[in-house]
């Protein structure tokens, strides 16, 4: 059995060294250990670091991709290099390297097939109050569309059976914690939560610029995952919203035309009019995007099927 360790970098040079001085190179239930590395564009001395400390795995961008796209070609190798688990962690040393088999355990047992480290977001310093509020709140919204009990669900201390990273992909370029999961759920893969420590602040987010941007950002990105995941719904219920309120403005001018004559209130038949045929449409685009949706999967089971085959061929040469 191999594990192995992943971590995105973009210019960590001085936070990189803690981070890999205190990763395993042992953990219970794997004969082997190693770790990878994704150089995301880095400018600094970031890869000359992983190198010195003996990452067994560099990949390297020419150019800065994003959080996700870091994401997931780490795991995308990681599945190449023939890991049968694979726990992702931050370059900053936020979470502790010890509490790495508790996220390995529940899959090696057959418990989950994602675990995802829960920080103790109430006791930590550096999060203001309003920040842990957020991360309160966005957490929760993650379970309601995702049909899961992830406790803290921007955690990117996260651990993946091979089965699961072969099934995951991500269309976001701001980050992959919401929509992994959300996928996690719509595709029946089992998720849990397990507590994990912190380590002390070195340096500042650099996903989270300031609170206006951060809600901006993670309502479009929820919205977004509502359409590409559950399409159906999203446009079923504007269009019946639309027609609905069509519906009863007509009616509206129905009564008063019997009473009457309608006059002083043709801007509600025009009105009501609209918003039927508005109405009307969306519902007609909810059945075709529930289309694409059924094509998207087909797609995503002929991707899983191609990537476990190639998975296996990889095994046979390793």
């Amino acid at each position: 059995m191999k594990l192995i360790i992943q971590i995105p970098c973009y210019n960590e040079e001085k936070s990189l060294p803690e981070t890999l001085s205190t990763l395993p190179r042992e953990v219970e239930g794997f004969t082997k250990v190693e770790w990878l590395v994704i150089n995301d564009g880095c400018t600094d001395n970031t890869h000359e670091i992983a190198e010195k400390y003996g990452v067994d795995h560099i990949i390297c961008f020419s150019k800065n991709r994003g959080l996700a796209s870091a994401f997931m070609a780490g795991i995308n190798a990681c599945l190449n290099a023939g890991a049968d688990v694979i726990v992702n962690t931050d370059a900053d040393n936020q979470y502790n390297s010890e509490d790495i088999p508790k996220l390995t355990t529940p899959i090696l047992e057959g418990q989950a097939d994602i675990v995802i480290g829960a920080r103790p977001i109430k006791e930590i310093a550096h999060f203001s109050p309003i920040k842990k509020f957020l991360q309160k709140l966005g957490s929760f919204t993650v379970r309601l569309v995702s049909n899961t009990d992830v406790i803290d669900a921007p955690s990117g201390f996260r651990a993946f059976s091979k089965d699961a990273a072969m099934r995951m992909n991500v269309f976001s370029k701001y980050t992959y914690t919401l929509e992994t999961i959300i996928q996690a759920g719509e595709k029946n893969l089992s998720i849990i939560s397990v507590p994990v420590k912190v380590n002390k602040d070195l340096r500042k987010s650099r996903l989270i610029k300031n609170i206006s941007d951060y809600i901006k950002i993670s309502v479009l990105t929820m919205l977004r995952f509502f359409v590409v995941y559950n399409p159906f719904k999203y446009f079923l219920y504007i269009g019946f919203v639309l027609f609905l309120t069509g519906l009863i403005i007509g009616l509206r001018f129905v009564f008063f035309f019997f009473i009457d004559g309608g006059q002083g209130h043709l801007q509600s038949l025009i009105l009501s009019a609209i918003l039927l045929g508005m109405g009307f449409q969306t519902i007609l685009v909810a059945f075709l995007a529930d289309l694409l949706a059924v094509n998207r999967k087909i797609l995503e089971d002929i991707q899983y099927k191609l990537r476990k085959l190639e998975n296996d061929r990889t095994k046979n040469r390793l």
